[in-house]
Parts: structure tokens; sequence; C-alpha cells
């Protein structure tokens, strides 16, 4: 949600910021609609204080006995209170074309973030770590691990998109995801969340997933939502509270299954696991105070990354520009982890400051210390990382030429002291 003092205050900034998102200016027929909002709520309110005060004049004139001066009133005020309903009902209406105009709009990009129209004016800003030099041509992660991913059985059950990972894989994904919550929790201060799936309508509102993205997401029955990211239910731990800033900067992460119908993406990635409707990810989401939300992005960020240099991934990091940036983002960092197969960096995490556009949305605030007032806070989340590409990334790196996969020595704890993955576990050969 957008601050409507601020369009009001310069709304040619506010158009601008649009412009960079490659939208059309909006602030004029905002400010219209606030304009005859308010309008009507000075309307209102003087309505009111005739009313009051008539009733008030009706009792001094019967007091007085004055008949003709008390009916004169009386029908007044019958006037006043059948008007009211009316001018309430208009209001009511301009307010809701209001909150609809604003619920569309994305958030406004940072002033460093690069002005761009789509992917190809995304800025590279660092590689780290070597594409290996394999003595052979490296196989995808479906012919790595074909034995341990039934993709007919998913099918069956669930149609496309869906997977069933079986014995080693099965446990490599929650080694995977075991490291990372780990990570997360015992060096970088993160608290640990097992939040719910499902989640009502205001949760996904607050989080901007509604309405604009509505036919992305899976509904349940009544007002009920399957989560399409860790990000709603740990961003909205702090929806309608006002914190004090001793909790600033709240961390937390979760593993959970997510779900995305992919509705804008037929036809991509229908190989494998890339782009799968149920998918597994370690989520970080952070709450701050608005000067401390440029420095918790860069450490989150190498957050994520530590993930991917411990287990020593190839991988780059790009700022997002305009254009390409998520609907509720000031600014985003993609991660895009080496592809042996695919010769490609791929996006394994997305890390994302989004000001207090997500605050605006859950009324969640904080009291600063030296302030009577309260102030929106900030919210940040981030993949910590997609453990499903994760998994793959493991798999294509980490093949060998006899259909086995090392193990990465920070996972081989959590996979019982296992080494190399034998070949014949992974595809029967």
């Amino acid at each position: 949600m957008h601050d409507l003092r601020a369009i009001r205050e310069n709304p040619a900034a506010f158009d601008a910021g649009l412009a960079a998102r490659g939208l059309p200016p909006q602030a004029g027929s905002i400010l219209d609609l606030d304009e005859r909002r308010r309008a009507l709520q000075t309307a209102l309110q003087d309505l009111q204080n005739r009313r009051n005060a008539a009733s008030k004049d009706i009792g001094a004139a019967k007091a007085a006995k004055d008949e003709a001066r008390a009916s004169t009133l009386m029908g007044e005020v019958a006037a006043l209170k059948g008007r009211l309903p009316e001018l309430e009902q208009e209001e009511q209406a301009l307010a809701r074309a209001l909150d609809e105009l604003l619920m569309g709009l994305p958030n406004l990009p940072a002033d460093d973030v690069p002005i761009g129209p789509d992917e190809s004016a995304n800025v590279e800003i660092r590689r780290v770590g070597a594409p290996r030099s394999f003595a052979f041509t490296p196989r995808d992660h479906v012919a790595v691990g074909a034995a341990c991913m039934d993709f007919d059985a998913a099918s069956r059950m669930s149609g496309a998109r869906f997977v069933v990972l079986r014995g080693v894989l099965a446990r490599l994904e929650r080694a995977i995801a075991s490291f990372m919550l780990d990570l997360h929790t015992g060096e970088f201060g993160y608290s640990e969340i097992a939040p719910p799936l499902l989640v009502r309508d205001d949760a996904m509102y607050g989080t901007a997933q509604l309405p604009k993205f509505r036919d992305d997401q899976f509904g349940a029955s009544g007002d009920f939502w399957l989560i399409p990211t860790a990000e709603v239910p740990l961003t909205n731990l702090v929806r309608e509270q006002i914190l004090t800033p001793d909790r600033l900067p709240m961390r937390v992460t979760a593993w959970t299954a997510c779900f995305r119908r992919e509705a804008g993406a037929a036809g991509r990635d229908t190989r494998g696991m890339i782009r799968q409707h149920q998918f597994s990810k370690v989520e970080l989401v952070s709450i701050t105070a608005p000067e401390d939300a440029r420095a918790e992005h860069e450490r989150m960020t190498a957050c994520a990354e530590e993930v991917l240099k411990r287990l020593e991934l190839p991988y780059r990091v790009v700022t997002l520009c305009s254009g390409d940036m998520g609907f509720g983002a000031r600014k985003t960092y993609d991660i895009e982890v080496w592809l042996p197969a695919q010769d490609a960096y791929r996006e394994i995490s997305s890390c994302s400051w989004c000001g207090d556009f997500q605050a605006r949305r859950m009324n969640a605030r904080y009291r600063p210390a030296d302030e009577k007032g309260t102030r929106f806070v900030h919210t940040l989340n981030g993949s910590g990382l997609a453990v499903g590409r994760t998994l793959i990334a493991v798999l294509e790196n980490y093949q060998q030429a006899d259909g086995s996969v090392r193990v990465p020595e920070v996972l081989r704890a959590f996979m019982r002291g296992m080494e190399v993955i034998p070949a014949d576990l992974l595809n029967g050969s």
C-alpha cells in the first residue's frame, strides 16, 4: 500500500516511480478520488454536527413551548437522517475505489535500482566460484536421479508439475533443508518458526499476493489459501502489532512446502523439478526500523549466499531492474546458481527489501524510543534457499562419470556420513 500523504506532497515523484515500472501516471486519479472522499467526509461531519445541534434545539424549543419551531427542527433532523446514509454509502464507495486502485499498484523502486523493462536490464554485481569442467557431458538432474524422481506417480495423483521423491533423494532434500536451518539459526541469528500452511485473505493481502496475483494462488475452502511462500505467514507475525524497539530487527526463518499455480509459466521449464506447483523452501524474513533496512537487505543476501559458499556451488548475484522486480519490492537481489546441464545460471533465491509497502497493508508498526507516535516497520524477505533447486544444483554439479553423486562435505553429517551416493540408488545403473 502506498502513503497517500506522500502522493499528495509529491505526485510527480510517485508517477516517476510508476514510470520506472513501465506504468502510466496514476497520481491524478488517486488524488481526485482522495479529494472527493475527503470532501464527502467533511460534508458528513458537517451534517452530523448540524443534526446534533438541531436535536438539542428541539429540546429547547419544546421547553419554550415553541411547537412550530420544534416541528420545523424535527423535520430538518428527519431529512438529515435520511441524507446521512446516502453520503456514507458514497464515501464508502469512494474509499473502496481508492483502496482498489492503490492495492493494484506495485511498490516504487529504490533510487539505486537500475531502470529497464525486463531481465535484459538486470545488472550482475558479482560471481562467486568457477563452474566445474567435466570430462564428460553432464546430465541434467532428471537423468542423474531418475530412479528416485517419480513424475509418473505424482502425475497420476496430482497432475503435471509435481514429483514424488524416493529414498536417498528424499533424504537429501531433508538434509539440505536441515543444513540451511541450522546455519541460519545457529550462526545468523534467525529464529525458527513452524507456521501454518493455510492462511486467510487478510494475510495474503498483507504481503500483496492478493488481489493482483489471485490466479497464481491455490485457494482452499472458505477464505483460506495455501501459502505460495513462508514469506506470507512469517511477515504476518507482526500484523496489527506495535513493536517495541528492542524487538527490532526481528529475524525469522521457516522450512515449508510452498504452492503456486505458475499461471504465467505455461510451457516453461516443463522438464524436471525446476518449476513445480509444490516445492519446499527455507524462507528468511526480517522486520526492521526504516533506517536499518538497507543494511539488513545486504545482510540477508549475504546469509543466503553463505549457503551456496558452504555447498561450494558456483553462483552469481544480480540486481533486478525496475521492470523485473516483484510487485511488493523496492529493491531485489537475485542469486543464481550454476546448472551445468543448462549451461546457465538459474535463480535460487530472491532477497527483497519491501520498505513499508507490506507494513501499511498489515498495519505493522513500532514505537521509536524517542518519539510519541508510531512508525511503520520495513519488511524484507528472501529464500535461504529454495530447497528443490538446491537439490538440483547438488545433483548436477556433484555428478560423476559413473552416475554417482558426491555429497557436499557440509551435508554429510545430515546423510549419516554418506560421502557418495551410488549410481544404482539414483538411476538404477
